[in-house]
């Protein structure tokens, strides 16, 4: 596959404030098509909120990427992002390796999650 920062038929997407159940499915619809005909880069700078449907909405835009010869990364992750990502283990495969967006070894404060499933 093509490195999508020097490839010129890569896509830059932002502007995605939440990846949420209920929401996902707008959002495989309008990337699902960009994502099957070239590389992908989507910014997730903005997000605000994600959730586990959010994520399943990555996964299968990867998937779609794949199966059609391109890429599809994820770069400028927030914070609570990239850890979501990093715990779930979805950092090593979607988080772009060039954009130098990548989550900071640990340990990361507890947060309100942590203290719940302790």
């Amino acid at each position: 596959m093509n490195n999508p920062r020097q490839n010129p038929n890569a896509q830059f997407v932002s502007g995605i404030r939440e990846l949420i159940r209920g929401r996902e499915h707008k959002i495989l619809e309008e990337l699902q098509p960009l994502v099957e005909s070239r590389s992908v880069r989507l910014d997730l700078s903005s997000i605000e909120r994600i959730d586990a449907a959010g994520l399943a909405a990555l996964v299968s835009l990867y998937c779609a990427a794949s199966k059609a010869g391109h890429e599809f990364t994820v770069v400028n992750p927030p914070r609570h992002v990239a850890r979501i990502l990093a715990i779930v283990g979805l950092d090593r495969i979607l988080v772009s390796n060039d954009s130098g967006e990548t989550l900071p070894p640990g340990p990361w404060p507890e947060s309100r999650m942590d203290r719940i499933a302790a």
